[in-house]
């Protein structure tokens, strides 16, 4: 029968963890304990509660989370449309704490691209699609490769969405599924870094919204951007290897997929499995069916194993 860890075996893991390299240092994005404070008529509301998440270069990834779970908030954040009261934050090794106005401004036009979730916000009316991809391009300064370089640019990144055929028209004589691929063009135009898209497929429906999720997932595998998609349709949230979800503040549980061949069909299914978040204060969100199930609330019983944290409910009282 295997023993407790002793104090001396714990005190070596904690020097142990001292040598090891700076959170997030490998990460494309890093949030390390943010926290977004905002006051309205005299009371702050705290959006985000010391949240940690680190995304991998070329990840494609869903946050999901119900009304007012902070989502939006970081989601802004990381945008560069908002600024973090404390903690850090970096993008492609950009500090979103310490830009200035001027930082901000090249930070939104060369670094990150954003979809939004109503399509009348994405693309400009008076202008077509192929103008539309073009004008970011224009906007960063590219104008010295000229506009037919321009022009190709976008042709291209219309093509590899499959709205090639909507070069010409303008907004208002696209559907809605036409609008948003245009729109993830126009997001690319400027080969960003990390491509955030709140909510996409919000307004459309269900076949649409595969269409729109297929247009992200080529993006990602033929190009190689980095993707993180706000959304509430859980038929999106599955189709990603990872899914996080943000609970008050925090980020909560993780699902990872992977992909599994059976060795005597040569099916492949996909397998899920949940994980609760570690924070870096130490605190744990457990699922909600959970501790319902068990009847936890207000204080857990914790055993320390050799290979694991037993979590039992309190039996304080009975004793």
């Amino acid at each position: 029968m295997t023993s407790n860890p002793t104090l001396a075996e714990l005190a070596g893991r904690v020097g142990a963890d001292r040598d090891r390299p700076a959170y997030g240092h490998d990460a494309l994005i890093t949030c390390d304990r943010l926290v977004r404070v905002f006051t309205a008529d005299g009371v702050e509301v705290q959006a985000l509660q010391g949240l940690d998440l680190l995304v991998r270069e070329g990840e494609l990834m869903a946050l999901v989370g119900a009304s007012g779970s902070g989502k939006s908030t970081l989601m802004n954040i990381l945008a560069g449309l908002d600024t973090p009261t404390a903690g850090a934050a970096r993008v492609a090794g950009r500090d979103l704490l310490t830009m200035t106005a001027r930082d901000r401004l090249a930070y939104r036009r060369e670094v990150v691209g954003f979809v939004w979730q109503q399509t009348a916000r994405n693309l400009l009316p008076y202008l077509t699609s192929a103008q539309n991809v073009a004008l970011p391009m224009q906007l960063a300064g590219r104008s010295r490769s000229g506009r037919r370089v321009r022009a190709e640019r976008a042709l291209e990144l219309l093509e590899l969405l499959e709205v090639a055929d909507c070069r010409d028209r303008r907004p208002h004589e696209m559907s809605g599924g036409q609008q948003q691929r245009v729109a993830i063009a126009v997001a690319l135009a400027c080969d960003p870094s990390v491509l955030l898209a709140d909510e996409p497929t919000g307004e459309l429906d269900s076949h649409t919204a595969e269409q729109i999720f297929a247009a992200f997932r080529t993006a990602n595998e033929r190009l190689g951007t980095t993707i993180v998609i706000v959304t509430h349709d859980q038929a999106v949230a599955s189709e990603v290897r990872r899914t996080v979800a943000i609970r008050d503040g925090r980020t909560s549980t993780e699902v990872l997929r992977r992909s599994e061949v059976d060795a005597d069909t040569g099916h492949e299914t996909v397998v899920a499995r949940e994980y609760a978040m570690l924070d870096r204060a130490g605190r744990l969100q457990l699922p909600a069916e959970y501790t319902k199930a068990l009847n936890m609330r207000d204080r857990v019983a914790l055993e320390l194993e050799p290979d694991h944290i037993a979590v039992r409910p309190d039996d304080s009282e009975g004793r």
